[in-house]
């Protein structure tokens, strides 16, 4: 296990092909985990990852944002999604706006 960040509110950790999310993933916290978590996600030379945000205490739209964000670089660099695990309050928001289509299916052609 492998923390890539922490702060007060969130922090980002590795473990062999997953990458976690735990906390509350502000707005103002958003972009350097996207960014932390691309890093990761490009050095780690993975054929196949999981995304987990589990953890995420707080439904919020920077969490999809991040979620997307990962998913746009795995695609890219053509590791495959194997799950993804969403708290329930980011279930719910998922579910609301009409994502969790795209979100269960991450490997779909759009």
């Amino acid at each position: 296990m492998t923390t890539l960040l922490s702060t007060s509110h969130v922090s980002l950790i590795a473990q062999a092909n997953t990458l976690s999310v735990n906390g509350d993933l502000t707005v103002n916290a958003a972009a350097d985990v996207a960014a932390v978590g691309v890093k990761w996600l490009e050095s780690a030379q993975l054929t196949e990852v999981t995304l987990d945000f589990f953890g995420v205490t707080r439904a919020s739209s920077a969490a999809i944002s991040v979620l997307f964000e990962w998913l746009r670089a795995c695609h890219l660099l053509g590791v495959v999604v194997t799950s993804i695990m969403l708290s329930a309050p980011l279930e719910r928001l998922t579910s609301l706006a009409e994502l969790d289509a795209l979100i269960k299916s991450p490997n779909a052609e759009a």
